[in-house]
């Protein structure tokens, strides 16, 4: 059965189709090919700033946090679900220059008779955890709560979520319309282990992590955990993997055993972002953040028609070979949905690169030359890799 079958029989789509269109006719903000929208500043109405909001969270990843949570006990693998929301929302924020004096409100569905309070209380203190420790970065986040509903009519466990507003300078922004012919594309390592993280990092972040839990684990979650999927789906969709979630990894490895891989929480470049744009603004010409979509995120966000060609990417780490190793799926569709090990783009000048590089590494990321942009007749991504070239 092809990959993109099983996407679309669980109920999901890499590109969010039937979402663009819903939202087709809606204002696109100040800045069309900016990575989040941007509007006038309607709260104070000053017309050099800018507001913006933007709501994220941590996807059916929490799915695999009941399922650790279930099989271990460990229940500290909740606060990894608390920042994949954080994340997930600040490092959408960061790409249009934005990386301080933010709010955040969370919302946190659950159904009470599974997820008790001691989860809860995993959570929040998880979300003033890495505010805690992203205000040592300069990086501000006020914490204003939120909404905990109990509604397990709607959910089957538990979604964490949240929602992310600033005021900026308008001239600060990021909006991606400098991306020219010629620039590079600098990528940040999703992987690894930045001086600011206590662990090493799978680098799976929040993307694709429906496929990556049902096509890596057992048909054993099936029959012990009805509340883990949507028992609607074809038998033949569902933990079609051959791994249980304690399963070892080689020895060695800091992860540990296979649910610690798929659970690495989601890694912020808050404190990298932030030195590159007070220090050099000037020279970012845009920049992406490589969530639903994976490595063709970026042609949604160019400003005119341009070929991308991608012949530099990372390796991927290992948990996107042990995902497909056990889905059998294309390098094709792998690129399309997961970030494969770089979750953050910088487009810039040639000769700008290395300070862009030098600054992630600082932090303890891997930073390299992973791409370009070139003029062209029409949009058109390539990525070059040891299989063959990948068009889209």
């Amino acid at each position: 059965m092809a990959k993109q079958n099983l996407y679309q029989q669980r109920g999901v789509s890499a590109q969010k189709e039937d979402v663009h269109r819903a939202i087709q006719n809606l204002d696109q903000g100040l800045y069309p090919h900016a990575f989040c929208k941007v509007y006038p500043d309607v709260l104070a109405g000053d017309d050099q700033w800018v507001n913006i909001m933007h709501a994220d969270g941590a996807g059916t990843k929490s799915i695999l946090a009941y399922l650790y949570w279930k099989e271990t006990g460990d229940i500290s693998v909740w606060k990894g679900i608390a920042q994949d929301a954080v994340v997930m929302n600040l490092d959408d924020l960061l790409c249009v220059g934005v990386y301080n004096n933010i709010i955040f409100n969370s919302t946190i569905d659950r159904n009470k008779n599974l997820i008790p309070g001691e989860v809860l209380q995993q959570i929040i203190d998880g979300t003033q955890a890495i505010f805690d420790q992203l205000k040592t970065f300069g990086v501000n986040i006020s914490y204003l709560g939120g909404e905990t509903a109990d509604v397990g009519d709607v959910v089957r466990t538990i979604a964490v979520n949240g929602t992310m507003a600033c005021r900026w300078p308008k001239d600060k922004i990021i909006t991606n319309q400098k991306i020219q012919h010629g620039d590079v594309i600098v990528g940040l390592a999703s992987f690894g282990k930045a001086h600011y993280e206590t662990h090493y990092n799978s680098g799976i972040g929040s993307n694709g992590l429906t496929s990556a839990r049902h096509d890596t684990l057992h048909k054993f979650y099936a029959q012990q955990y009805k509340e883990s999927y949507n028992t609607s789906l074809p038998d033949d969709v569902v933990y079609i993997g051959g791994h249980k979630l304690t399963d070892s990894l080689a020895p060695g490895n800091e992860l540990v055993n296979i649910g610690r891989m798929l659970l690495s929480p989601t890694r912020t470049y808050a404190p990298v972002i932030k030195k590159i744009l007070e220090n050099h603004f000037h020279l970012v010409h845009g920049l992406i953040h490589c969530s639903g979509g994976g490595q063709t995120k970026c042609m949604k966000y160019l400003p005119a028609t341009f070929k991308v060609i991608k012949d530099n990417l990372f390796m991927p780490p290992p948990v996107f070979d042990i995902i497909r190793q056990n889905s059998g799926a294309t390098l094709q569709e792998m690129y399309e949905v997961f970030n494969m090990g770089c979750r953050l783009e910088i487009f810039c000048k040639p000769a700008d690169a290395k300070i862009m590089m030098d600054i992630a590494e600082e932090f303890g990321i891997q930073a390299q030359i992973t791409g370009r942009v070139e003029a062209a007749e029409r949009n058109q991504l390539i990525i070059k890799t040891a299989e063959g070239d990948l068009l889209y």
